[in-house]
């Protein structure tokens, strides 16, 4: 009931509420005017990362760039709505509950929350479907001057799977925000598939070269 009377507040506010781009026009459901939506860096495709096809909802160029990077660092929150949305104007698979990307306990108390797990409960709501996390994140190390082998054993060491949570569901959507060489996501679809996870489905934000 908490979380249907704060659906209708946050809509009511939308209402009266101008575009988080442009600040002119009034925002829609997912916070830009119509315009500034429209004009975003979309790009709507898969790309192949270690073989794995990701689906994509932008470009990732200016204002998504800057966007991202401003509700990850800088605690502006009230992107969220506009960062769940690209996602779920996507094409996205019929799947059993949502994995966001996990962050290691070091990042959390740094960010004070982890950005793609209030995306996750967002897209739950509107997809009927549960956020699952069995998966945690160890301790993110620098992976400068590694070569391309240590960097992918390396993240795949910090992934650990919660054992209790085997088999809980089949077929599942991986989300996060910036996908460049894909090894994170790589690591986290083996981790689900060792689980138990038959079909592992990769979504994001945005892609990087």
């Amino acid at each position: 009931m908490l979380q249907l009377i704060n659906q209708l507040l946050h809509k009511g506010m939308q209402s009266i509420s101008p575009c988080l781009l442009c600040g002119i026009d009034q925002q829609q459901t997912h916070s830009l005017c119509t315009d500034c939506w429209n004009h975003l860096p979309w790009y709507k495709q898969h790309i192949e990362r270690h073989q794995q096809n990701i689906l994509c909802a932008h470009h990732y160029s200016f204002p998504i760039d800057r966007v991202i990077q401003t509700y990850k660092y800088e605690q502006q929150l009230h992107y969220q709505t506009l960062l769940a949305h690209s996602l779920l104007n996507l094409r996205l698979p019929k799947v059993q509950a949502i994995v966001p990307m996990p962050i290691s306990t070091e990042r959390l108390k740094e960010r004070g929350y982890n950005q793609m797990l209030i995306i996750a409960k967002m897209m739950a709501i509107e997809l009927k479907i549960p956020v699952w996390q069995p998966v945690i994140r160890e301790a993110q190390h620098s992976q400068k001057g590694l070569s391309r082998i240590e960097r992918l054993e390396n993240i795949e060491q910090q992934f650990q799977i919660i054992r209790t949570e085997r088999r809980k569901y089949k077929k599942v959507l991986i989300i996060d925000d910036v996908v460049t060489t894909g090894s994170s996501v790589h690591a986290l679809k083996q981790a689900l598939e060792n689980l138990g996870c038959q079909q592992v489905h990769t979504a994001c934000i945005a892609a990087a070269k």
